[in-house]
């Protein structure tokens, strides 16, 4: 199984434990380490503080929010993690949420699929080093051009919906899903298949960003139910839970609870759904499950607790 990492940057523990976590999948000898951002660093100072003490690993910077962030900006901040770093760097972008567009940045979301479309299609000849030059709705670009060495970064595109997919199939070289099932992960690998098929393009590989930990304890479970809390009421996302037999929990999601009283609500197996705990076989056998669904590449997010910060034992336990 082909495995890469992504930083957890868990919003209960120590915003530095990112560093540790991204070196030691290099040491350990991962193929590529995931930079996002949430709340703490921004994902170029985060890429470049960690690419500066890596070896081995390539970088995956994102998904940048597009309606944030714009073409010019994410070429150029590529482009500078890879000169500063050396090493290989790929680009991700994705639409967000609404907490971090429109609450958070003070932007609109509106239109954001357009916006993810219209990126991505000016994103990539700017990561090829060519000039600028596009106008669309919600996106546009004319005239730049890196001044720095283009770093020919791939471009992922995250999706769910099927306009992302849609997206994914006619400009990413691969596409990313987040906290889905296997089944859930392995109908939207058959469908970016088929929308690249109907397009003449060559289809995506697939990855998965899939929480996990090995040995988990209760703290790791309960990091991962939070992280489910804004998740459970967004299209698509409910549809997969009703269908996995949590109807009831995104019923109570819908009415718009307080935070806490929906995260009490949330059972242990919905973690199990959408992620890997367990003995170190259990979770090799539930990475194989998404594999087996389609999934090409496997992006494990490693718990961080007391007891193993940083996430460092479960990626010792999963080193390819």
């Amino acid at each position: 199984m082909h495995i890469e990492v992504s930083l957890g940057l868990w919003q209960d523990r120590p915003a530095e434990e990112a560093l540790r976590t991204a070196r030691a999948a290099d040491e350990y000898g991962y193929p590529a380490v995931w930079v996002g951002e949430m709340a703490t660093y921004d994902a170029f100072a985060l890429a470049t503080a960690a690419g500066l003490g890596m070896t081995r690993a390539s970088l995956v910077l994102g998904p940048f929010a597009v309606s944030v962030r714009d073409p010019m900006m994410i070429a150029m901040g590529a482009a500078s993690v890879a000169a500063l770093t050396g090493r290989p760097v790929s680009v991700a972008i994705g639409t967000s949420s609404a907490v971090l567009v429109e609450e958070w940045h003070g932007r609109s979301r509106a239109g954001a699929a357009t916006a993810l479309a219209e990126t991505a299609e000016a994103l990539g000849p700017l990561l090829a080093g060519e000039r600028s030059d596009f106008t669309g709705t919600h996106v546009r670009s004319r005239g730049y051009r890196l001044r720095l060495p283009a770093p020919g970064a791939e471009l992922t595109v995250a999706a769910f919906g099927p306009s992302a997919v849609e997206t994914a199939a006619r400009f990413a070289s691969r596409m990313v899903v987040n906290l889905v099932s296997p089944e859930a992960a392995g109908e939207l690998a058959a469908a970016v298949r088929e929308a690249a098929d109907r397009l003449g393009r060559p289809a995506p590989r697939v990855a998965a960003w899939i929480p996990a930990a090995v040995d988990a304890d209760r703290a790791a479970i309960d990091q991962a139910r939070r992280g489910l809390v804004g998740y459970l009421a967004a299209p698509g996302y409910a549809r997969m839970f009703e269908q996995a037999g949590f109807g009831d929990i995104v019923a109570l999601a819908r009415s718009r609870p307080h935070p806490r009283e929906l995260l009490a609500a949330i059972p242990d197996e919905m973690v199990h759904t959408i992620g890997a705990f367990g003995t170190r076989d259990e979770v090799t056998a539930r990475l194989a499950a998404y594999a087996k669904a389609g999934v090409d590449d496997l992006v494990i997010v490693p718990s961080s607790t007391e007891r193993d910060p940083a996430g460092v034992g479960t990626l010792a336990a999963l080193r390819p």
